[in-house]
């Protein structure tokens, strides 16, 4: 791309028609922005080409799920249990002998695809499932792998993957935010740069939610105004932004300013459509029962509902923290996250599926990397002193997808015989980046955006398109 946007051919319809649209006629109120000259950068676009998938559900398990012990079975582990493996081992901290996976695998589906026993409900839908067992990543610490998973970069500021997804595609409804991040009890590692919009325009910066809180109106903050009523509202923003775009006159391509203004209005929408969009009791009682009525259960129906409603790209966190960074009690702590999350993520594939909503979402499971094969030494401040979990490991994990365009049933890659390093097919970060985009409907070379005098994008001058997940 030479410049900012695929070109305004992309936008859907004229303002005034899609506001009436996608707006409920709420839209069309904030006409007057319009008369000056303000569009909403959210407006939906067309991709570089037909992509078969428009929105994407990313289910973090934040802290790093040893591969191991979920969907890359390793009998070799089994045989060699309490003994040094016969592989030379680079790892972050000291370990020691093999550790075989507590859980026991079984093969699921048609496609015969190899899930360990804590995700029950996940393997009922093992024939949608591309699982890549051959992800690599750069380092085996939180933060820069967290940042590279999330932003293609492990060290500077750059846009989050969810921000070049809405800068490319806009979103299908603006009531709603194009990009949220539900995480619940707090912020993750690297907190806000997980969501950030970078260098893009900060309108395409992703919006948080802690869905720890039940209450929809307390989800969302100050949703409800307590002491205006409607028409006074309006009139009050009206008037703020009289005085914005006044402001603004004399301050072109301030990028920040011109979200402020977005957010003002956006923000008047919401008040129609967020509370309900976030409301899961507005649900029937068997489908809350399927998701489960638990807070993972509740994030994944929202999810849903979000997608539903246009929002382009929905990720979900496991947790503040690093829940999943299991240095020690690996089995009792590895079978409570999955017991607290694999009914609600098996619920929400077979509800979109029924819903005719999975082939055109990509819903993503996995982490910023896995764990060793081996087991982790006590070392002050690492673990408890307990020798019964695994350290980090970044040469070898495992990521799978579901739907918008991907092969089901499908298994890309492979780690060695112990579960360290990928050595077939390696699929890296960069790789993921490149084809999650292409399944999107763009080429990750040309979605590029000028920045400090160079064209920057999400691959930086890395990532292939893996073709052999394609359906």
């Amino acid at each position: 791309m030479n410049h900012h946007h695929f070109g305004h051919g992309g936008f859907i319809g004229t303002r005034r028609e899609f506001l009436t649209r996608y707006g409920m006629g709420m839209g069309a109120l904030a006409l007057p922005s319009v008369t000056s000259g303000s569009i909403s950068p959210l407006l939906p676009k067309k991709p570089e080409f037909s992509g078969k998938a428009k929105a994407v559900i990313h289910l973090f398990m934040n802290g790093g799920p040893s591969q191991v012990d979920t969907f890359d079975p390793k009998p070799e582990l089994t045989k060699y249990d309490g003994k040094k493996i016969p592989l030379e081992l680079k790892t972050e901290r000291p370990t020691g002998v093999a550790m075989k996976s507590p859980f026991a695998f079984k093969k699921h589906g048609e496609s015969g695809i190899e899930i360990s026993e804590i995700f029950p409900n996940i393997a009922k839908s093992a024939d949608e499932l591309c699982v890549i067992r051959s992800m690599h990543a750069d380092v085996p610490n939180h933060e820069p792998s967290l940042l590279l998973m999330n932003c293609g970069d492990s060290r500077l500021s750059r846009p989050s993957v969810g921000s070049w997804v809405t800068y490319g595609l806009g979103t299908e409804n603006q009531n709603l935010p194009g990009f949220v991040s539900m995480c619940p009890g707090g912020l993750p590692i690297s907190r806000t740069q997980n969501w950030q919009s970078g260098f893009l325009p900060a309108a395409y910066q992703g919006t948080y939610v802690d869905t720890k809180t039940v209450d929809p109106k307390k989800l969302i903050e100050h949703v409800t105004p307590k002491h205006l009523a409607r028409h006074r509202q309006r009139e009050q923003l009206d008037f703020l932004r009289a005085l914005n775009e006044k402001h603004a006159l004399q301050r072109e391509q301030d990028s920040e300013l011109e979200a402020r203004l977005q957010s003002f209005e956006l923000a008047y929408r919401m008040q129609l459509e967020a509370t309900d969009a976030f409301d899961t009791t507005l649900e029937p009682r068997y489908i809350r029962e399927m998701y489960g009525e638990n807070l993972q259960g509740r994030q994944m129906l929202i999810a849903r509902r979000l997608v539903e409603r246009g929002v382009r790209f929905v990720q979900v966190w496991n947790g503040a923290g690093q829940p999943w960074d299991n240095h020690d009690d690996l089995e009792q702590n590895h079978r409570r996250l999955a017991r607290e999350s694999d009914q609600a993520i098996g619920a929400l594939l077979a509800d979109l599926k029924q819903r005719g909503l999975l082939d055109e979402t990509i819903v993503i499971w996995g982490g910023e990397f896995g764990r060793t094969p081996v087991v982790e030494m006590p070392k002050p401040g690492t673990n408890a002193g307990r020798v019964n979990g695994r350290d980090h490991n970044h040469y070898g994990f495992t990521t799978w997808l579901a739907g918008g365009g991907v092969k089901g049933g499908h298994i890309h890659g492979a780690t060695d015989d112990f579960g360290f390093a990928a050595v077939e097919n390696k699929v890296h970060v960069h790789d993921f980046h490149a084809t999650l985009l292409h399944l999107l409907g763009f080429d990750h070379e040309n979605l590029t955006y000028r920045y400090s005098g160079r064209d920057f994008r999400l691959t930086d001058v890395h990532g292939k398109i893996v073709e052999d997940i394609l359906a």
